[in-house]
């Protein structure tokens, strides 16, 4: 995003959301294919990160590595966009 684009999402309070929603569509691309395709879904609220997998042993490697996950992603985007995540059956 442009410095511009940037500074008028900040004036406006829109920032955050708009950070939200691109770290749901980044998802696959962070995590690569073989989770994309495990992960039913990805929803940001309010900084917690929701995701919601279909493979047991998933969600129990991404349920120990979620710290890692966290820093991960906010790296991606280049912002501290998430706190935490919950990891869902």
């Amino acid at each position: 995003m442009t410095e511009a684009i940037v500074g008028f999402l900040r004036e406006t309070g829109l920032e955050q959301q708009v950070l939200e929603v691109q770290m749901e569509e980044i998802w696959p691309s962070v995590m690569g294919e073989t989770v994309a395709k495990l992960t039913r879904s990805v929803e940001v609220k309010n900084g917690m990160l929701y995701v919601k997998v279909s493979s047991a042993a998933l969600k129990t490697q991404l349920f120990e590595n979620r710290f890692e996950l966290v820093r991960k992603l906010n790296e991606a985007v280049g912002a501290q966009v998430i706190r935490d995540c919950r990891i869902l059956g």
